[in-house]
Formats: C-alpha cells, structure tokens, sequence
C-alpha cells in the first residue's frame, strides 16, 4: 500500500476523496442526526395519538365482554394496551410496567382454529437512568389530545419510547406503551449509497488523475529523450493553465538548449576550419628556414597543432551530427567492435553475453565504446571486454593490464587535451580527445564513464540506464554493410584515441 501510494496519482486521488466523503457523512451526521432523532419521536408520538384516540372511541362502543379481545387484537410489536381499574400514580412504578408488558410475547388469538405462536419482542428498557424519559406524569392539553376525557403522558426513555394512560366512560384507565427499535444509522440502505458514492468517486477520481499524470508522463519522457540527445518534437500546449504553461517552458528550455549547442558548434568548427590557412602558411615558410634543427622542430610544432585541429574538428562533427536514435542488439554491437579490433592484431576479448536490446545512437555509441578499447590496448597492453545488465542499466566494463591512472587525475583526464605527461608523451600517439570524447557521447545518452584502479590494471565502466523498459527489448536484425561485423557498420575513418584526457 505504501508503494502504490508514492507511485500512483490515482491512488492519491482516491484516497482524498474517500476521506473528504468519510468527512463530510460525519459532518452532515452530527448535524443531522439530533434533528432526524427529534422528527422520528414527533412522528411516533402523533401515531400513538392517533391509535390510542381510536382504540378509546372503539372500546366504548362496543360490549364489556370483547374489551379483551379487542386489546390483544389491536396490540402489535411496538404497542400494548391494558386496563387498570385505579388511575397510575406513579410514574416510575407505570414505567417499569410499561417496559414489562412491551417484553412480552404478543397474546395468540384464535383465527378459524388456528393458534398463531407468540412473537418476541424487539424491545429493550433503559439501560441506565441517563436514558429514562420524563420522571413525572404529563397533562395532556386540548390541542394536543382530540378527546374530552382526562389523559396523561410520559417519556419511557430518551429515544421514541412513551406512555399515555386514558379515562374510560365506565371509570377504568386504559394504558397505553409504546416505543419503537430506534434505526441504526449504519443500516443496510446506508451502506449501500455509501459504497455506491464512494465507487462513483473514485472512478472520477481515477480519471482525473490520468488527466493529470498523461501530460506528466509525456514531459518526462521528452525531458529523458531530450537528455539523452533525441530529436523530439514540441509538446502540445494544450490543458489547464498550470499544465499548458510547463509544456510552453519546457519548449521554450529546448529552443534555448538546442541554440546555444548549435551556436557552439559552429563557434568551435569555425575556428578548427580558420586556424589551417595560417598553419598552411607557416608550414611553408618554414620550409625556407636553413638550420635543419630549427625547421623540424618548427614543423612538428606545426604538425601536432594540426593534428588538434583535425580532432577538434572531428569532435564538433560528433557533437553536430543528428544520428537517430534507434533500437539496436548492444552485444553484438561491443562484440563486433571487439572482433575487428582483433583482426588488427590487438589484443582484444569479449566475455559472451546474452542478445540485449537498447534504444541509443549506436555509431556514436560505437565510437565511445572503440576509444575506450584503444586506450586499453595502447596503454594497457590488452583490453577485457564484457557487459553486465542490472535493473538500473547496462554496464560496459573494460579492463587492462596498464600501470593504471592516479585516483586524483581520474576526473582531469576527462578534460579536453589533458595528458598525462609522467607516462605518456605525445609519441604514444592522440591530443587527448579520446576521454572526452567518450564521456560527452554516453552521457548524452543519459549515461557516465567512470575509472577505477584494479588489481592488475584500470577498469573503465560505462553505464546506460534503463529508459522506459527500453533494455532487453526483442531487436530485428540490423542491415549489415562491407566491413562491420554483425551487421554494425565501421566509422569512416578511425577516432582520436588518448586514455588521458
């Protein structure tokens, strides 16, 4: 229950408005229930009234002889007559007889031979004197009592319970007790319009809530496909205020995002493509110069610039290009890019794994992946490649045999063009594009390259999450092409590759 309540809308909605109806029956019934109380006593009252007027009006019109008959015949479950020949004095005594007579069993009357048996009774005393009635007899006066003959009444309790005691013609009283089982106010009737309204309530509130979590639901899936570098379209500004106005600042972030990656791209292209005209032209005038040492160290100065040129310029036509996203079998993909590896004569393995589907941009997941496996191979004699799958994500971890980096340089080798100049000198090839390269690809997918230091070398870890169910999906066979390996073609020309930096 209390996961379903932190991870459903509707089961939030349903619980307040189940609650709000549970409040508002308690409310309209302490503020009801005295008034009901008072109605159904002024409505029993009228009735014995009305029965004991008619009762009396019989009794006198017809033979001493069938009064008893009479009595038994008009006393029903709620009601019993009796005669006494003495006015009751005491009302407490009267009382107590009352609820004696109402205790018993209705007398049996012969009807054509047949006996009837006795009901019992559904009437119970005061239980305490908190419930007892009036304590003394009442006078009846003329507007209420339709007969000009003396009468007295009295309370039996709190509740529809009373008493009226009536004189005869010929002298006796007739006494009359009634009281009727008060209702519960959680009754059959009740509980059925409750449910009734609590399921009508909840189903409205089950379809609001979706109202609600739809658009909830599909701007976290464009901000999760807008993190992961997927082209997406604008949301529909459509709904209540506070919804219409997210979606329009969630369009408006967008624009502003994909703006200023443009402009940056292009800023940085801009300058790669105008730095080679004034490289051009150095390279040629120092051709001219006459000391042989000068010239080679003005030339390789010249060269290992342009060689960053050309890899800067590589990185912002990764980071410009608009590859889609598709759904793709990763293990084939690591293993081919392992393969090839291996038929260049590094020394590459791949641990087997199960077919895993992903939904990502695999040429530029596929170059990450290759900057990663270089780095190993050329820094770390061989590379051990395998794929672990979590419920959080999938795991591409790499291993290596190398001296490894330094905890405290694990995030600088990250930065563009940072080396490590104590066991990599530019000879060993790469500007230092290689990490970051790697790392701005997986986590445009909404993923991270992390570092660790092993027992016999450095361990790379790249993560990918888990986005809406998107890992272990069955995957068509990709269209293969001349020179990549399980159908995943081959980059057109090789990356930069640098473990540092």
């Amino acid at each position: 229950m209390m996961r379903l309540w932190t991870r459903s809308l509707a089961a939030r909605f349903i619980c307040f408005t189940l609650f709000s109806l549970i409040l508002s029956q308690a409310v309209v019934f302490f503020i009801s229930w005295d008034e009901h109380g008072q109605a159904m006593r002024k409505s029993a009252k009228g009735e014995m009234l009305s029965r004991s007027t008619a009762l009396v009006r019989v009794l006198e019109a017809t033979p001493p002889e069938l009064q008893t008959d009479i009595l038994a015949a008009s006393s029903s479950m709620t009601t019993r007559y009796w005669v006494t020949a003495e006015v009751p004095q005491d009302a407490a005594t009267w009382r107590l007889q009352a609820w004696s007579h109402l205790s018993e069993p209705l007398p049996r009357l012969p009807m054509h031979g047949y006996m009837p048996p006795a009901l019992e009774p559904r009437i119970e005393p005061p239980r305490n004197a908190a419930e007892v009635g009036s304590p003394e007899w009442l006078d009846m006066p003329p507007a209420a009592w339709p007969l000009a003959r003396a009468a007295r009444f009295v309370y039996l309790d709190n509740a529809t319970g009373m008493g009226l005691t009536v004189r005869l013609e010929n002298g006796s009283w007739l006494n009359i007790a009634f009281a009727k089982p008060q209702e519960s106010f959680w009754n059959a009737q009740t509980i059925t319009s409750f449910a009734i309204s609590a399921l009508v309530l909840s189903v409205l509130a089950v379809f609001a809530a979706r109202g609600i979590a739809r658009p909830l639901r599909r701007l976290a899936r464009a901000a999760e496909a807008l993190g992961r570098g997927q082209q997406i379209d604008r949301l529909p500004e459509t709904g209540p205020d506070d919804i219409r106005q997210t979606a329009e600042a969630f369009n408006r972030m967008q624009e502003r995002l994909v703006r200023f990656v443009e402009d940056r791209t292009r800023m940085l292209a801009a300058i790669g493509h105008d730095l080679r005209t004034p490289l051009t032209s150095l390279r040629l005038r120092a051709e001219f110069i006459a000391d042989d040492e000068v010239r080679e160290k003005i030339l390789s100065t010249v060269t290992e610039i342009q060689s960053m040129c050309e890899a800067t310029l590589a990185f912002v036509r990764e980071e410009g290009a608009a590859e889609e996203t598709r759904t793709v079998d990763l293990t084939a993909l690591v293993e081919s890019l392992c393969e090839d590896l291996a038929e260049l004569g590094h020394k590459v393995t791949f641990e087997e794994a199960p077919k895993l589907g992903y939904h990502c941009r695999p040429a530029a997941l596929r170059r990450a992946c290759r900057n990663l496996v270089e780095n190993a191979v050329r820094y770390g004699e061989c590379a051990r490649v395998r794929i672990e799958h979590g419920a959080d994500g999938v795991a591409i971890i790499v291993e290596d045999d190398g001296p490894g980096i330094p905890e405290a340089d694990h995030e600088h080798v990250f930065a563009p063009f940072f080396r490590l100049e104590n066991s990599r000198n530019r000879e060993t090839g790469g500007v230092g594009l290689g990490l970051a390269i790697a790392r701005t690809i997986v986590r445009h997918h909404g993923g991270d390259v992390g570092l660790a230091n092993g027992a016999t070398g450095l361990r790379v870890t790249l993560t990918l999450p888990a986005v809406n169910g998107d890992v272990g999906q069955n995957l068509p066979v990709a269209p293969s092409r001349e020179g990549g390996a399980r159908g995943f073609p081959l980059p057109s020309s090789p990356a930069p590759s640098a473990r540092a930096g």
